[in-house]
């Protein structure tokens, strides 16, 4: 029994909540496809992101300090919280003011950067990765193979080579790409634990209204 216990403890992912600041190997990027996102969870939400007009594509869902094995969450930090007008100011990347609070609590304490630094950062690393318009210029719901989307992100960024990113499906959806970046923001290889590549081939993936 007791080899068992040991077995699964080295086999699940090093979840840390209450780790450190600062202590991390590399960050990953999320980025979400916001219709998507919108007709999965956020319409059911109310999320204002999901308003009529809006005009989100790729946001940014968040920068998570991550180890090579796992990755920390919930750090101590003597870093202050964020402003409201600090999260408010996110919004035009991240959708929602909420969603960036919500990224400092959990990620953010972990960089080791006061909020306004790991703001800074986080937007930095967005507008580092080009965005694929392909994708705006839907004009209906498509099915696709999740590879197709990888492969647009590939094409649009030749520095992304090997398990650079990844893309994750939810609900049958096209969910997020993932990208991973060091802590200067150039793009490295993700940890094992990292790379959950999608495997669908009929994804469906949402016009921008």
């Amino acid at each position: 029994m007791r080899w068992i216990l040991l077995w699964l403890m080295m086999a699940l992912p090093a979840f840390a909540g209450g780790e450190k600041a600062g202590q991390f190997d590399y960050y990953v990027m999320s980025l979400s496809w916001s219709p998507n996102w919108c007709a999965t969870e956020g319409r059911g939400r109310n999320s204002e992101q999901c308003d009529p007009g809006r005009d989100y594509g790729w946001v940014l869902h968040g920068l998570w300090p991550q180890y090579h094995r796992g990755w920390p969450e919930y750090c101590r930090t003597a870093e202050p919280a964020p402003t409201r007008r600090m999260t408010a100011e996110m919004a035009d990347i991240m959708g929602t003011s909420g969603l960036a609070w919500y990224q400092w609590k959990k990620h953010g304490v972990c960089s080791g950067l006061s909020a306004p630094a790991y703001f800074a950062l986080a937007r930095e690393a967005y507008g580092r990765i080009n965005r694929p318009a392909v994708f705006r210029k839907l004009k209906s719901t498509v099915k696709l193979p999740a590879s197709v989307v990888e492969d647009a992100f590939r094409q649009a960024n030749p520095a992304l080579t090997g398990d650079m990113l990844t893309v994750t499906c939810q609900r049958g959806y096209i969910q997020e790409v993932r990208v991973c970046l060091s802590r200067s923001l150039k793009p490295v290889p993700c940890g094992r634990d990292t790379i959950t590549d999608c495997k669908l081939t009929d994804a469906l993936f949402e016009p921008i209204p």
